[in-house]
């Protein structure tokens, strides 16, 4: 939903409510206020779950000429601010929180009812971008940190946007404002052209770079400037030589080599596009910056990496880039885990400041327990239990405690239920529950405690017990409100006690522009979560389709919302099985916004709803819309 379309005067017409003659008693409702989000989608806010909204409030703000409306959240923090600031009537600024804090800001800087800037602000960083076109994308930045400009051009890579990445790599207009000579800028250009080319490089030789991958944090040495009088450049340069940024991919850390850096103005732009290490090595130096390095030096490494380090570092890249096929057997298997797990236990003891320690150490626990679970690697539980073991004997009272236990017991979860019996697994589930609420009581405040509640929330539901599922989506909403697991719990409960209510649903559609499930009114619809990977939502496709041929001239559509990470195959798929109806899309699959705004948990979960819009059943199957149908849709 676009902001443009948003609260489209104060002074005249701010909800249908006259903004000169408003009262608290006239103030909108709560879930409206709520239903807009961020023009961007790299932002973490807070968002009241519903059963919260009784504890919200919508007050009139005026300061000046600002005027507008704050919502306040259910402790009286600000979690909304929509605000006129220059005295016309018409919102020009969108303000987001978390936690207090204003952490992101669109706003209507030329008045047109456009969003066309966006900022993140305090906790939220410190990006500030341009949208010239006012199409929903960054076209430039005004304010951009090193750092963040490495997670965009990670964000950028992931995603396969050339325009994106464009807008973090040095173009020939930042050349031109440096004064860079003809010396190095040819360089330039050419290591920042044809895009395209080079993302499609990256992502098809790089095991580091997924749909799935995601930007841990920026790691370099301190920024060096090249004097004007170098003749690189009419004015100084601030540059980093060689920047590093790690990422995860499936819970495996690795490091990308971004490399050389320099600010224009308030941004600092990339000169070459992030790839993997080349030849297991960190190139130094840059077009900008080469080093000549004395003999004494020549074997220094960039930044804080000693030799040991590198060398470690070299062995690792290497080993992962000829580890074993998953089809190359046990042992070769288990030998790869082996020899990795010696390399992240000597860079452990290598490393000189806890902060790096701590770093190989989650490296080291990850990779343990992705083994484990793979069946790559059972031996890999009794590692994590000696590292546990040994956290508890020298009292590392650390956030690394709760990080180990967490993922020993993940392990042994899966393991377990890997080798138990069908009649065994349900006692290897009532001890996962039972240790899983174990550490949700021992550890309320560790980074995995949202997940923990998330599986105790999923199992209860898919064991029948609603009641108890509902407790603790509640308290994962009401605890952990602006993380992913409270987003899916707030979806879960809006699904679990939808029926009876209007069905809202507005979202990309998979073939332009937007679908809204409410333009249907009047009509009996089946809103269908489906995915190309799902066994059962294929094989219930003839039947859907007869039924949708036979029923739809007297009043019957489904809307079908595909759930699969990346849209790639779901066009051959909707035309190989001929499927009609319309298609919503949005990328992320289950961690999609539609799937987490009704907290989807299994495919195919259906929605049915009356001629009203109003959903009469949760949880339908083809069965029974033979039987359901008719009645809904009243006499031929």
């Amino acid at each position: 939903m676009r902001n443009s379309t948003f609260l489209s005067a104060l002074g005249v017409c701010l909800l249908g409510i006259c903004f000169e003659t408003v009262s608290a008693a006239d103030a909108p409702a709560v879930k409206d206020t709520m239903a807009y989000r961020p023009v961007q989608k790299d932002v973490e806010y807070e968002t009241p779950t519903a059963d919260e909204y009784s504890k919200c409030n919508v007050k009139v703000e005026r300061s000046g000429k600002n005027s507008g409306w704050v919502v306040t959240g259910p402790a009286g923090q600000p979690v909304r601010r929509f605000i006129d600031t220059n005295g016309d009537n018409y919102v020009d600024q969108w303000r987001y929180y978390n936690h207090g804090l204003e952490v992101y800001r669109d706003i209507d800087s030329d008045f047109n009812n456009k969003v066309d800037q966006s900022r993140w602000l305090n906790t939220g960083g410190s990006r500030w971008g341009v949208d010239q076109n006012e199409d929903g994308r960054i076209d430039s930045w005004k304010t951009l940190s090193a750092e963040e400009a490495t997670r965009v051009a990670i964000y950028a890579l992931v995603q396969k946007d050339t325009r994106l990445l464009q807008t973090v790599m040095l173009g020939k207009d930042d050349i031109a404002a440096l004064g860079i000579s003809k010396e190095y800028s040819g360089k330039l250009l050419a290591a920042t052209g044809q895009l395209d080319s080079k993302i499609r490089s990256v992502s098809s030789s790089s095991p580091a770079v997924t749909s799935e991958t995601k930007w841990m944090r920026f790691d370099s040495s301190m920024p060096s400037v090249i004097p004007a009088d170098a003749g690189t450049a009419k004015t100084d340069l601030m540059v980093y030589e060689n920047a590093m940024a790690i990422v995860e991919t499936r819970g495996k850390t690795e490091l990308l080599q971004v490399g050389e850096m320099v600010r224009v103005g308030d941004v600092w732009k990339l000169t070459q596009v992030p790839r993997t290490l080349e030849d297991n090595q960190v190139t130094e130096g840059g077009i900008l910056m080469q080093p000549s390095l004395a003999a004494n030096t020549a074997g220094a490494l960039v930044g804080d990496i000693t030799p040991e380090i590198q060398k470690l570092l070299e062995e690792l890249q290497k080993l992962d880039q000829n580890s074993p096929s998953p089809t190359a057997g046990r042992d070769a298997l288990a030998r790869y885990n082996k020899s990795r797990t010696e390399i992240l236990e000597k860079l452990v003891e290598a490393s000189h400041t806890d902060e790096e320690r701590d770093q190989w150490r989650r490296q080291l626990i990850d990779g343990l327990t992705a083994a484990v679970q793979t069946g790559e690697f059972p031996e890999g539980i009794n590692q994590l239990q000696s590292i546990e073991r040994d956290m508890i004997r020298n009292e590392l009272d650390s956030d690394l405690l709760p990080y180990v236990f967490y993922r020993r017991m993940l392990a042994e979860y899966t393991k377990d239920l890997r080798l138990a019996t069908a009649e065994k697994r349900a006692d290897v589930q009532k001890t996962w529950h039972k240790n899983l609420d174990t550490f949700v009581t021992r550890w309320p405040d560790a980074e995995d405690v949202p997940e923990a509640m998330q599986h105790l929330a999923i199992g209860q539901e898919f064991g029948g017990e609603i009641d108890e599922a509902r407790k603790w989506y509640q308290t994962l909403a009401r605890k952990h409100s602006s993380t992913t697991a409270g987003i899916r719990a707030a979806g879960a409960l809006r699904r679990l006690d939808i029926v009876g209510k209007p069905l809202t649903l507005s979202a990309a559609g998979l073939s332009g522009g937007s679908v809204d499930v409410s333009r249907y009114r009047g009509k009996v619809v089946l809103l269908f979560f489906w995915s190309t990977w799902c066994q059962p939502c294929t094989e219930d496709l003839p039947r859907m389709r007869a039924i949708y041929n036979e029923n739809r001239s007297r009043g019957f559509e489904i809307v079908g919302v595909n759930l699969d990470t990346t849209i790639d195959p779901v066009r051959p798929f909707l035309a190989e099985h001929d499927v009609p109806w319309p298609q919503i899309f949005e990328p992320g699959g289950l961690e999609s916004d539609p799937a987490k705004q009704f907290g989807i948990i299994s495919l195919p979960t259906m929605f049915l709803t009356d001629k009203t819009g109003k959903v009469t059943h949760r949880n339908v199957s083809v069965d029974d819309l033979k039987t359901l149908l008719p009645e809904l849709l009243g006499k031929p």
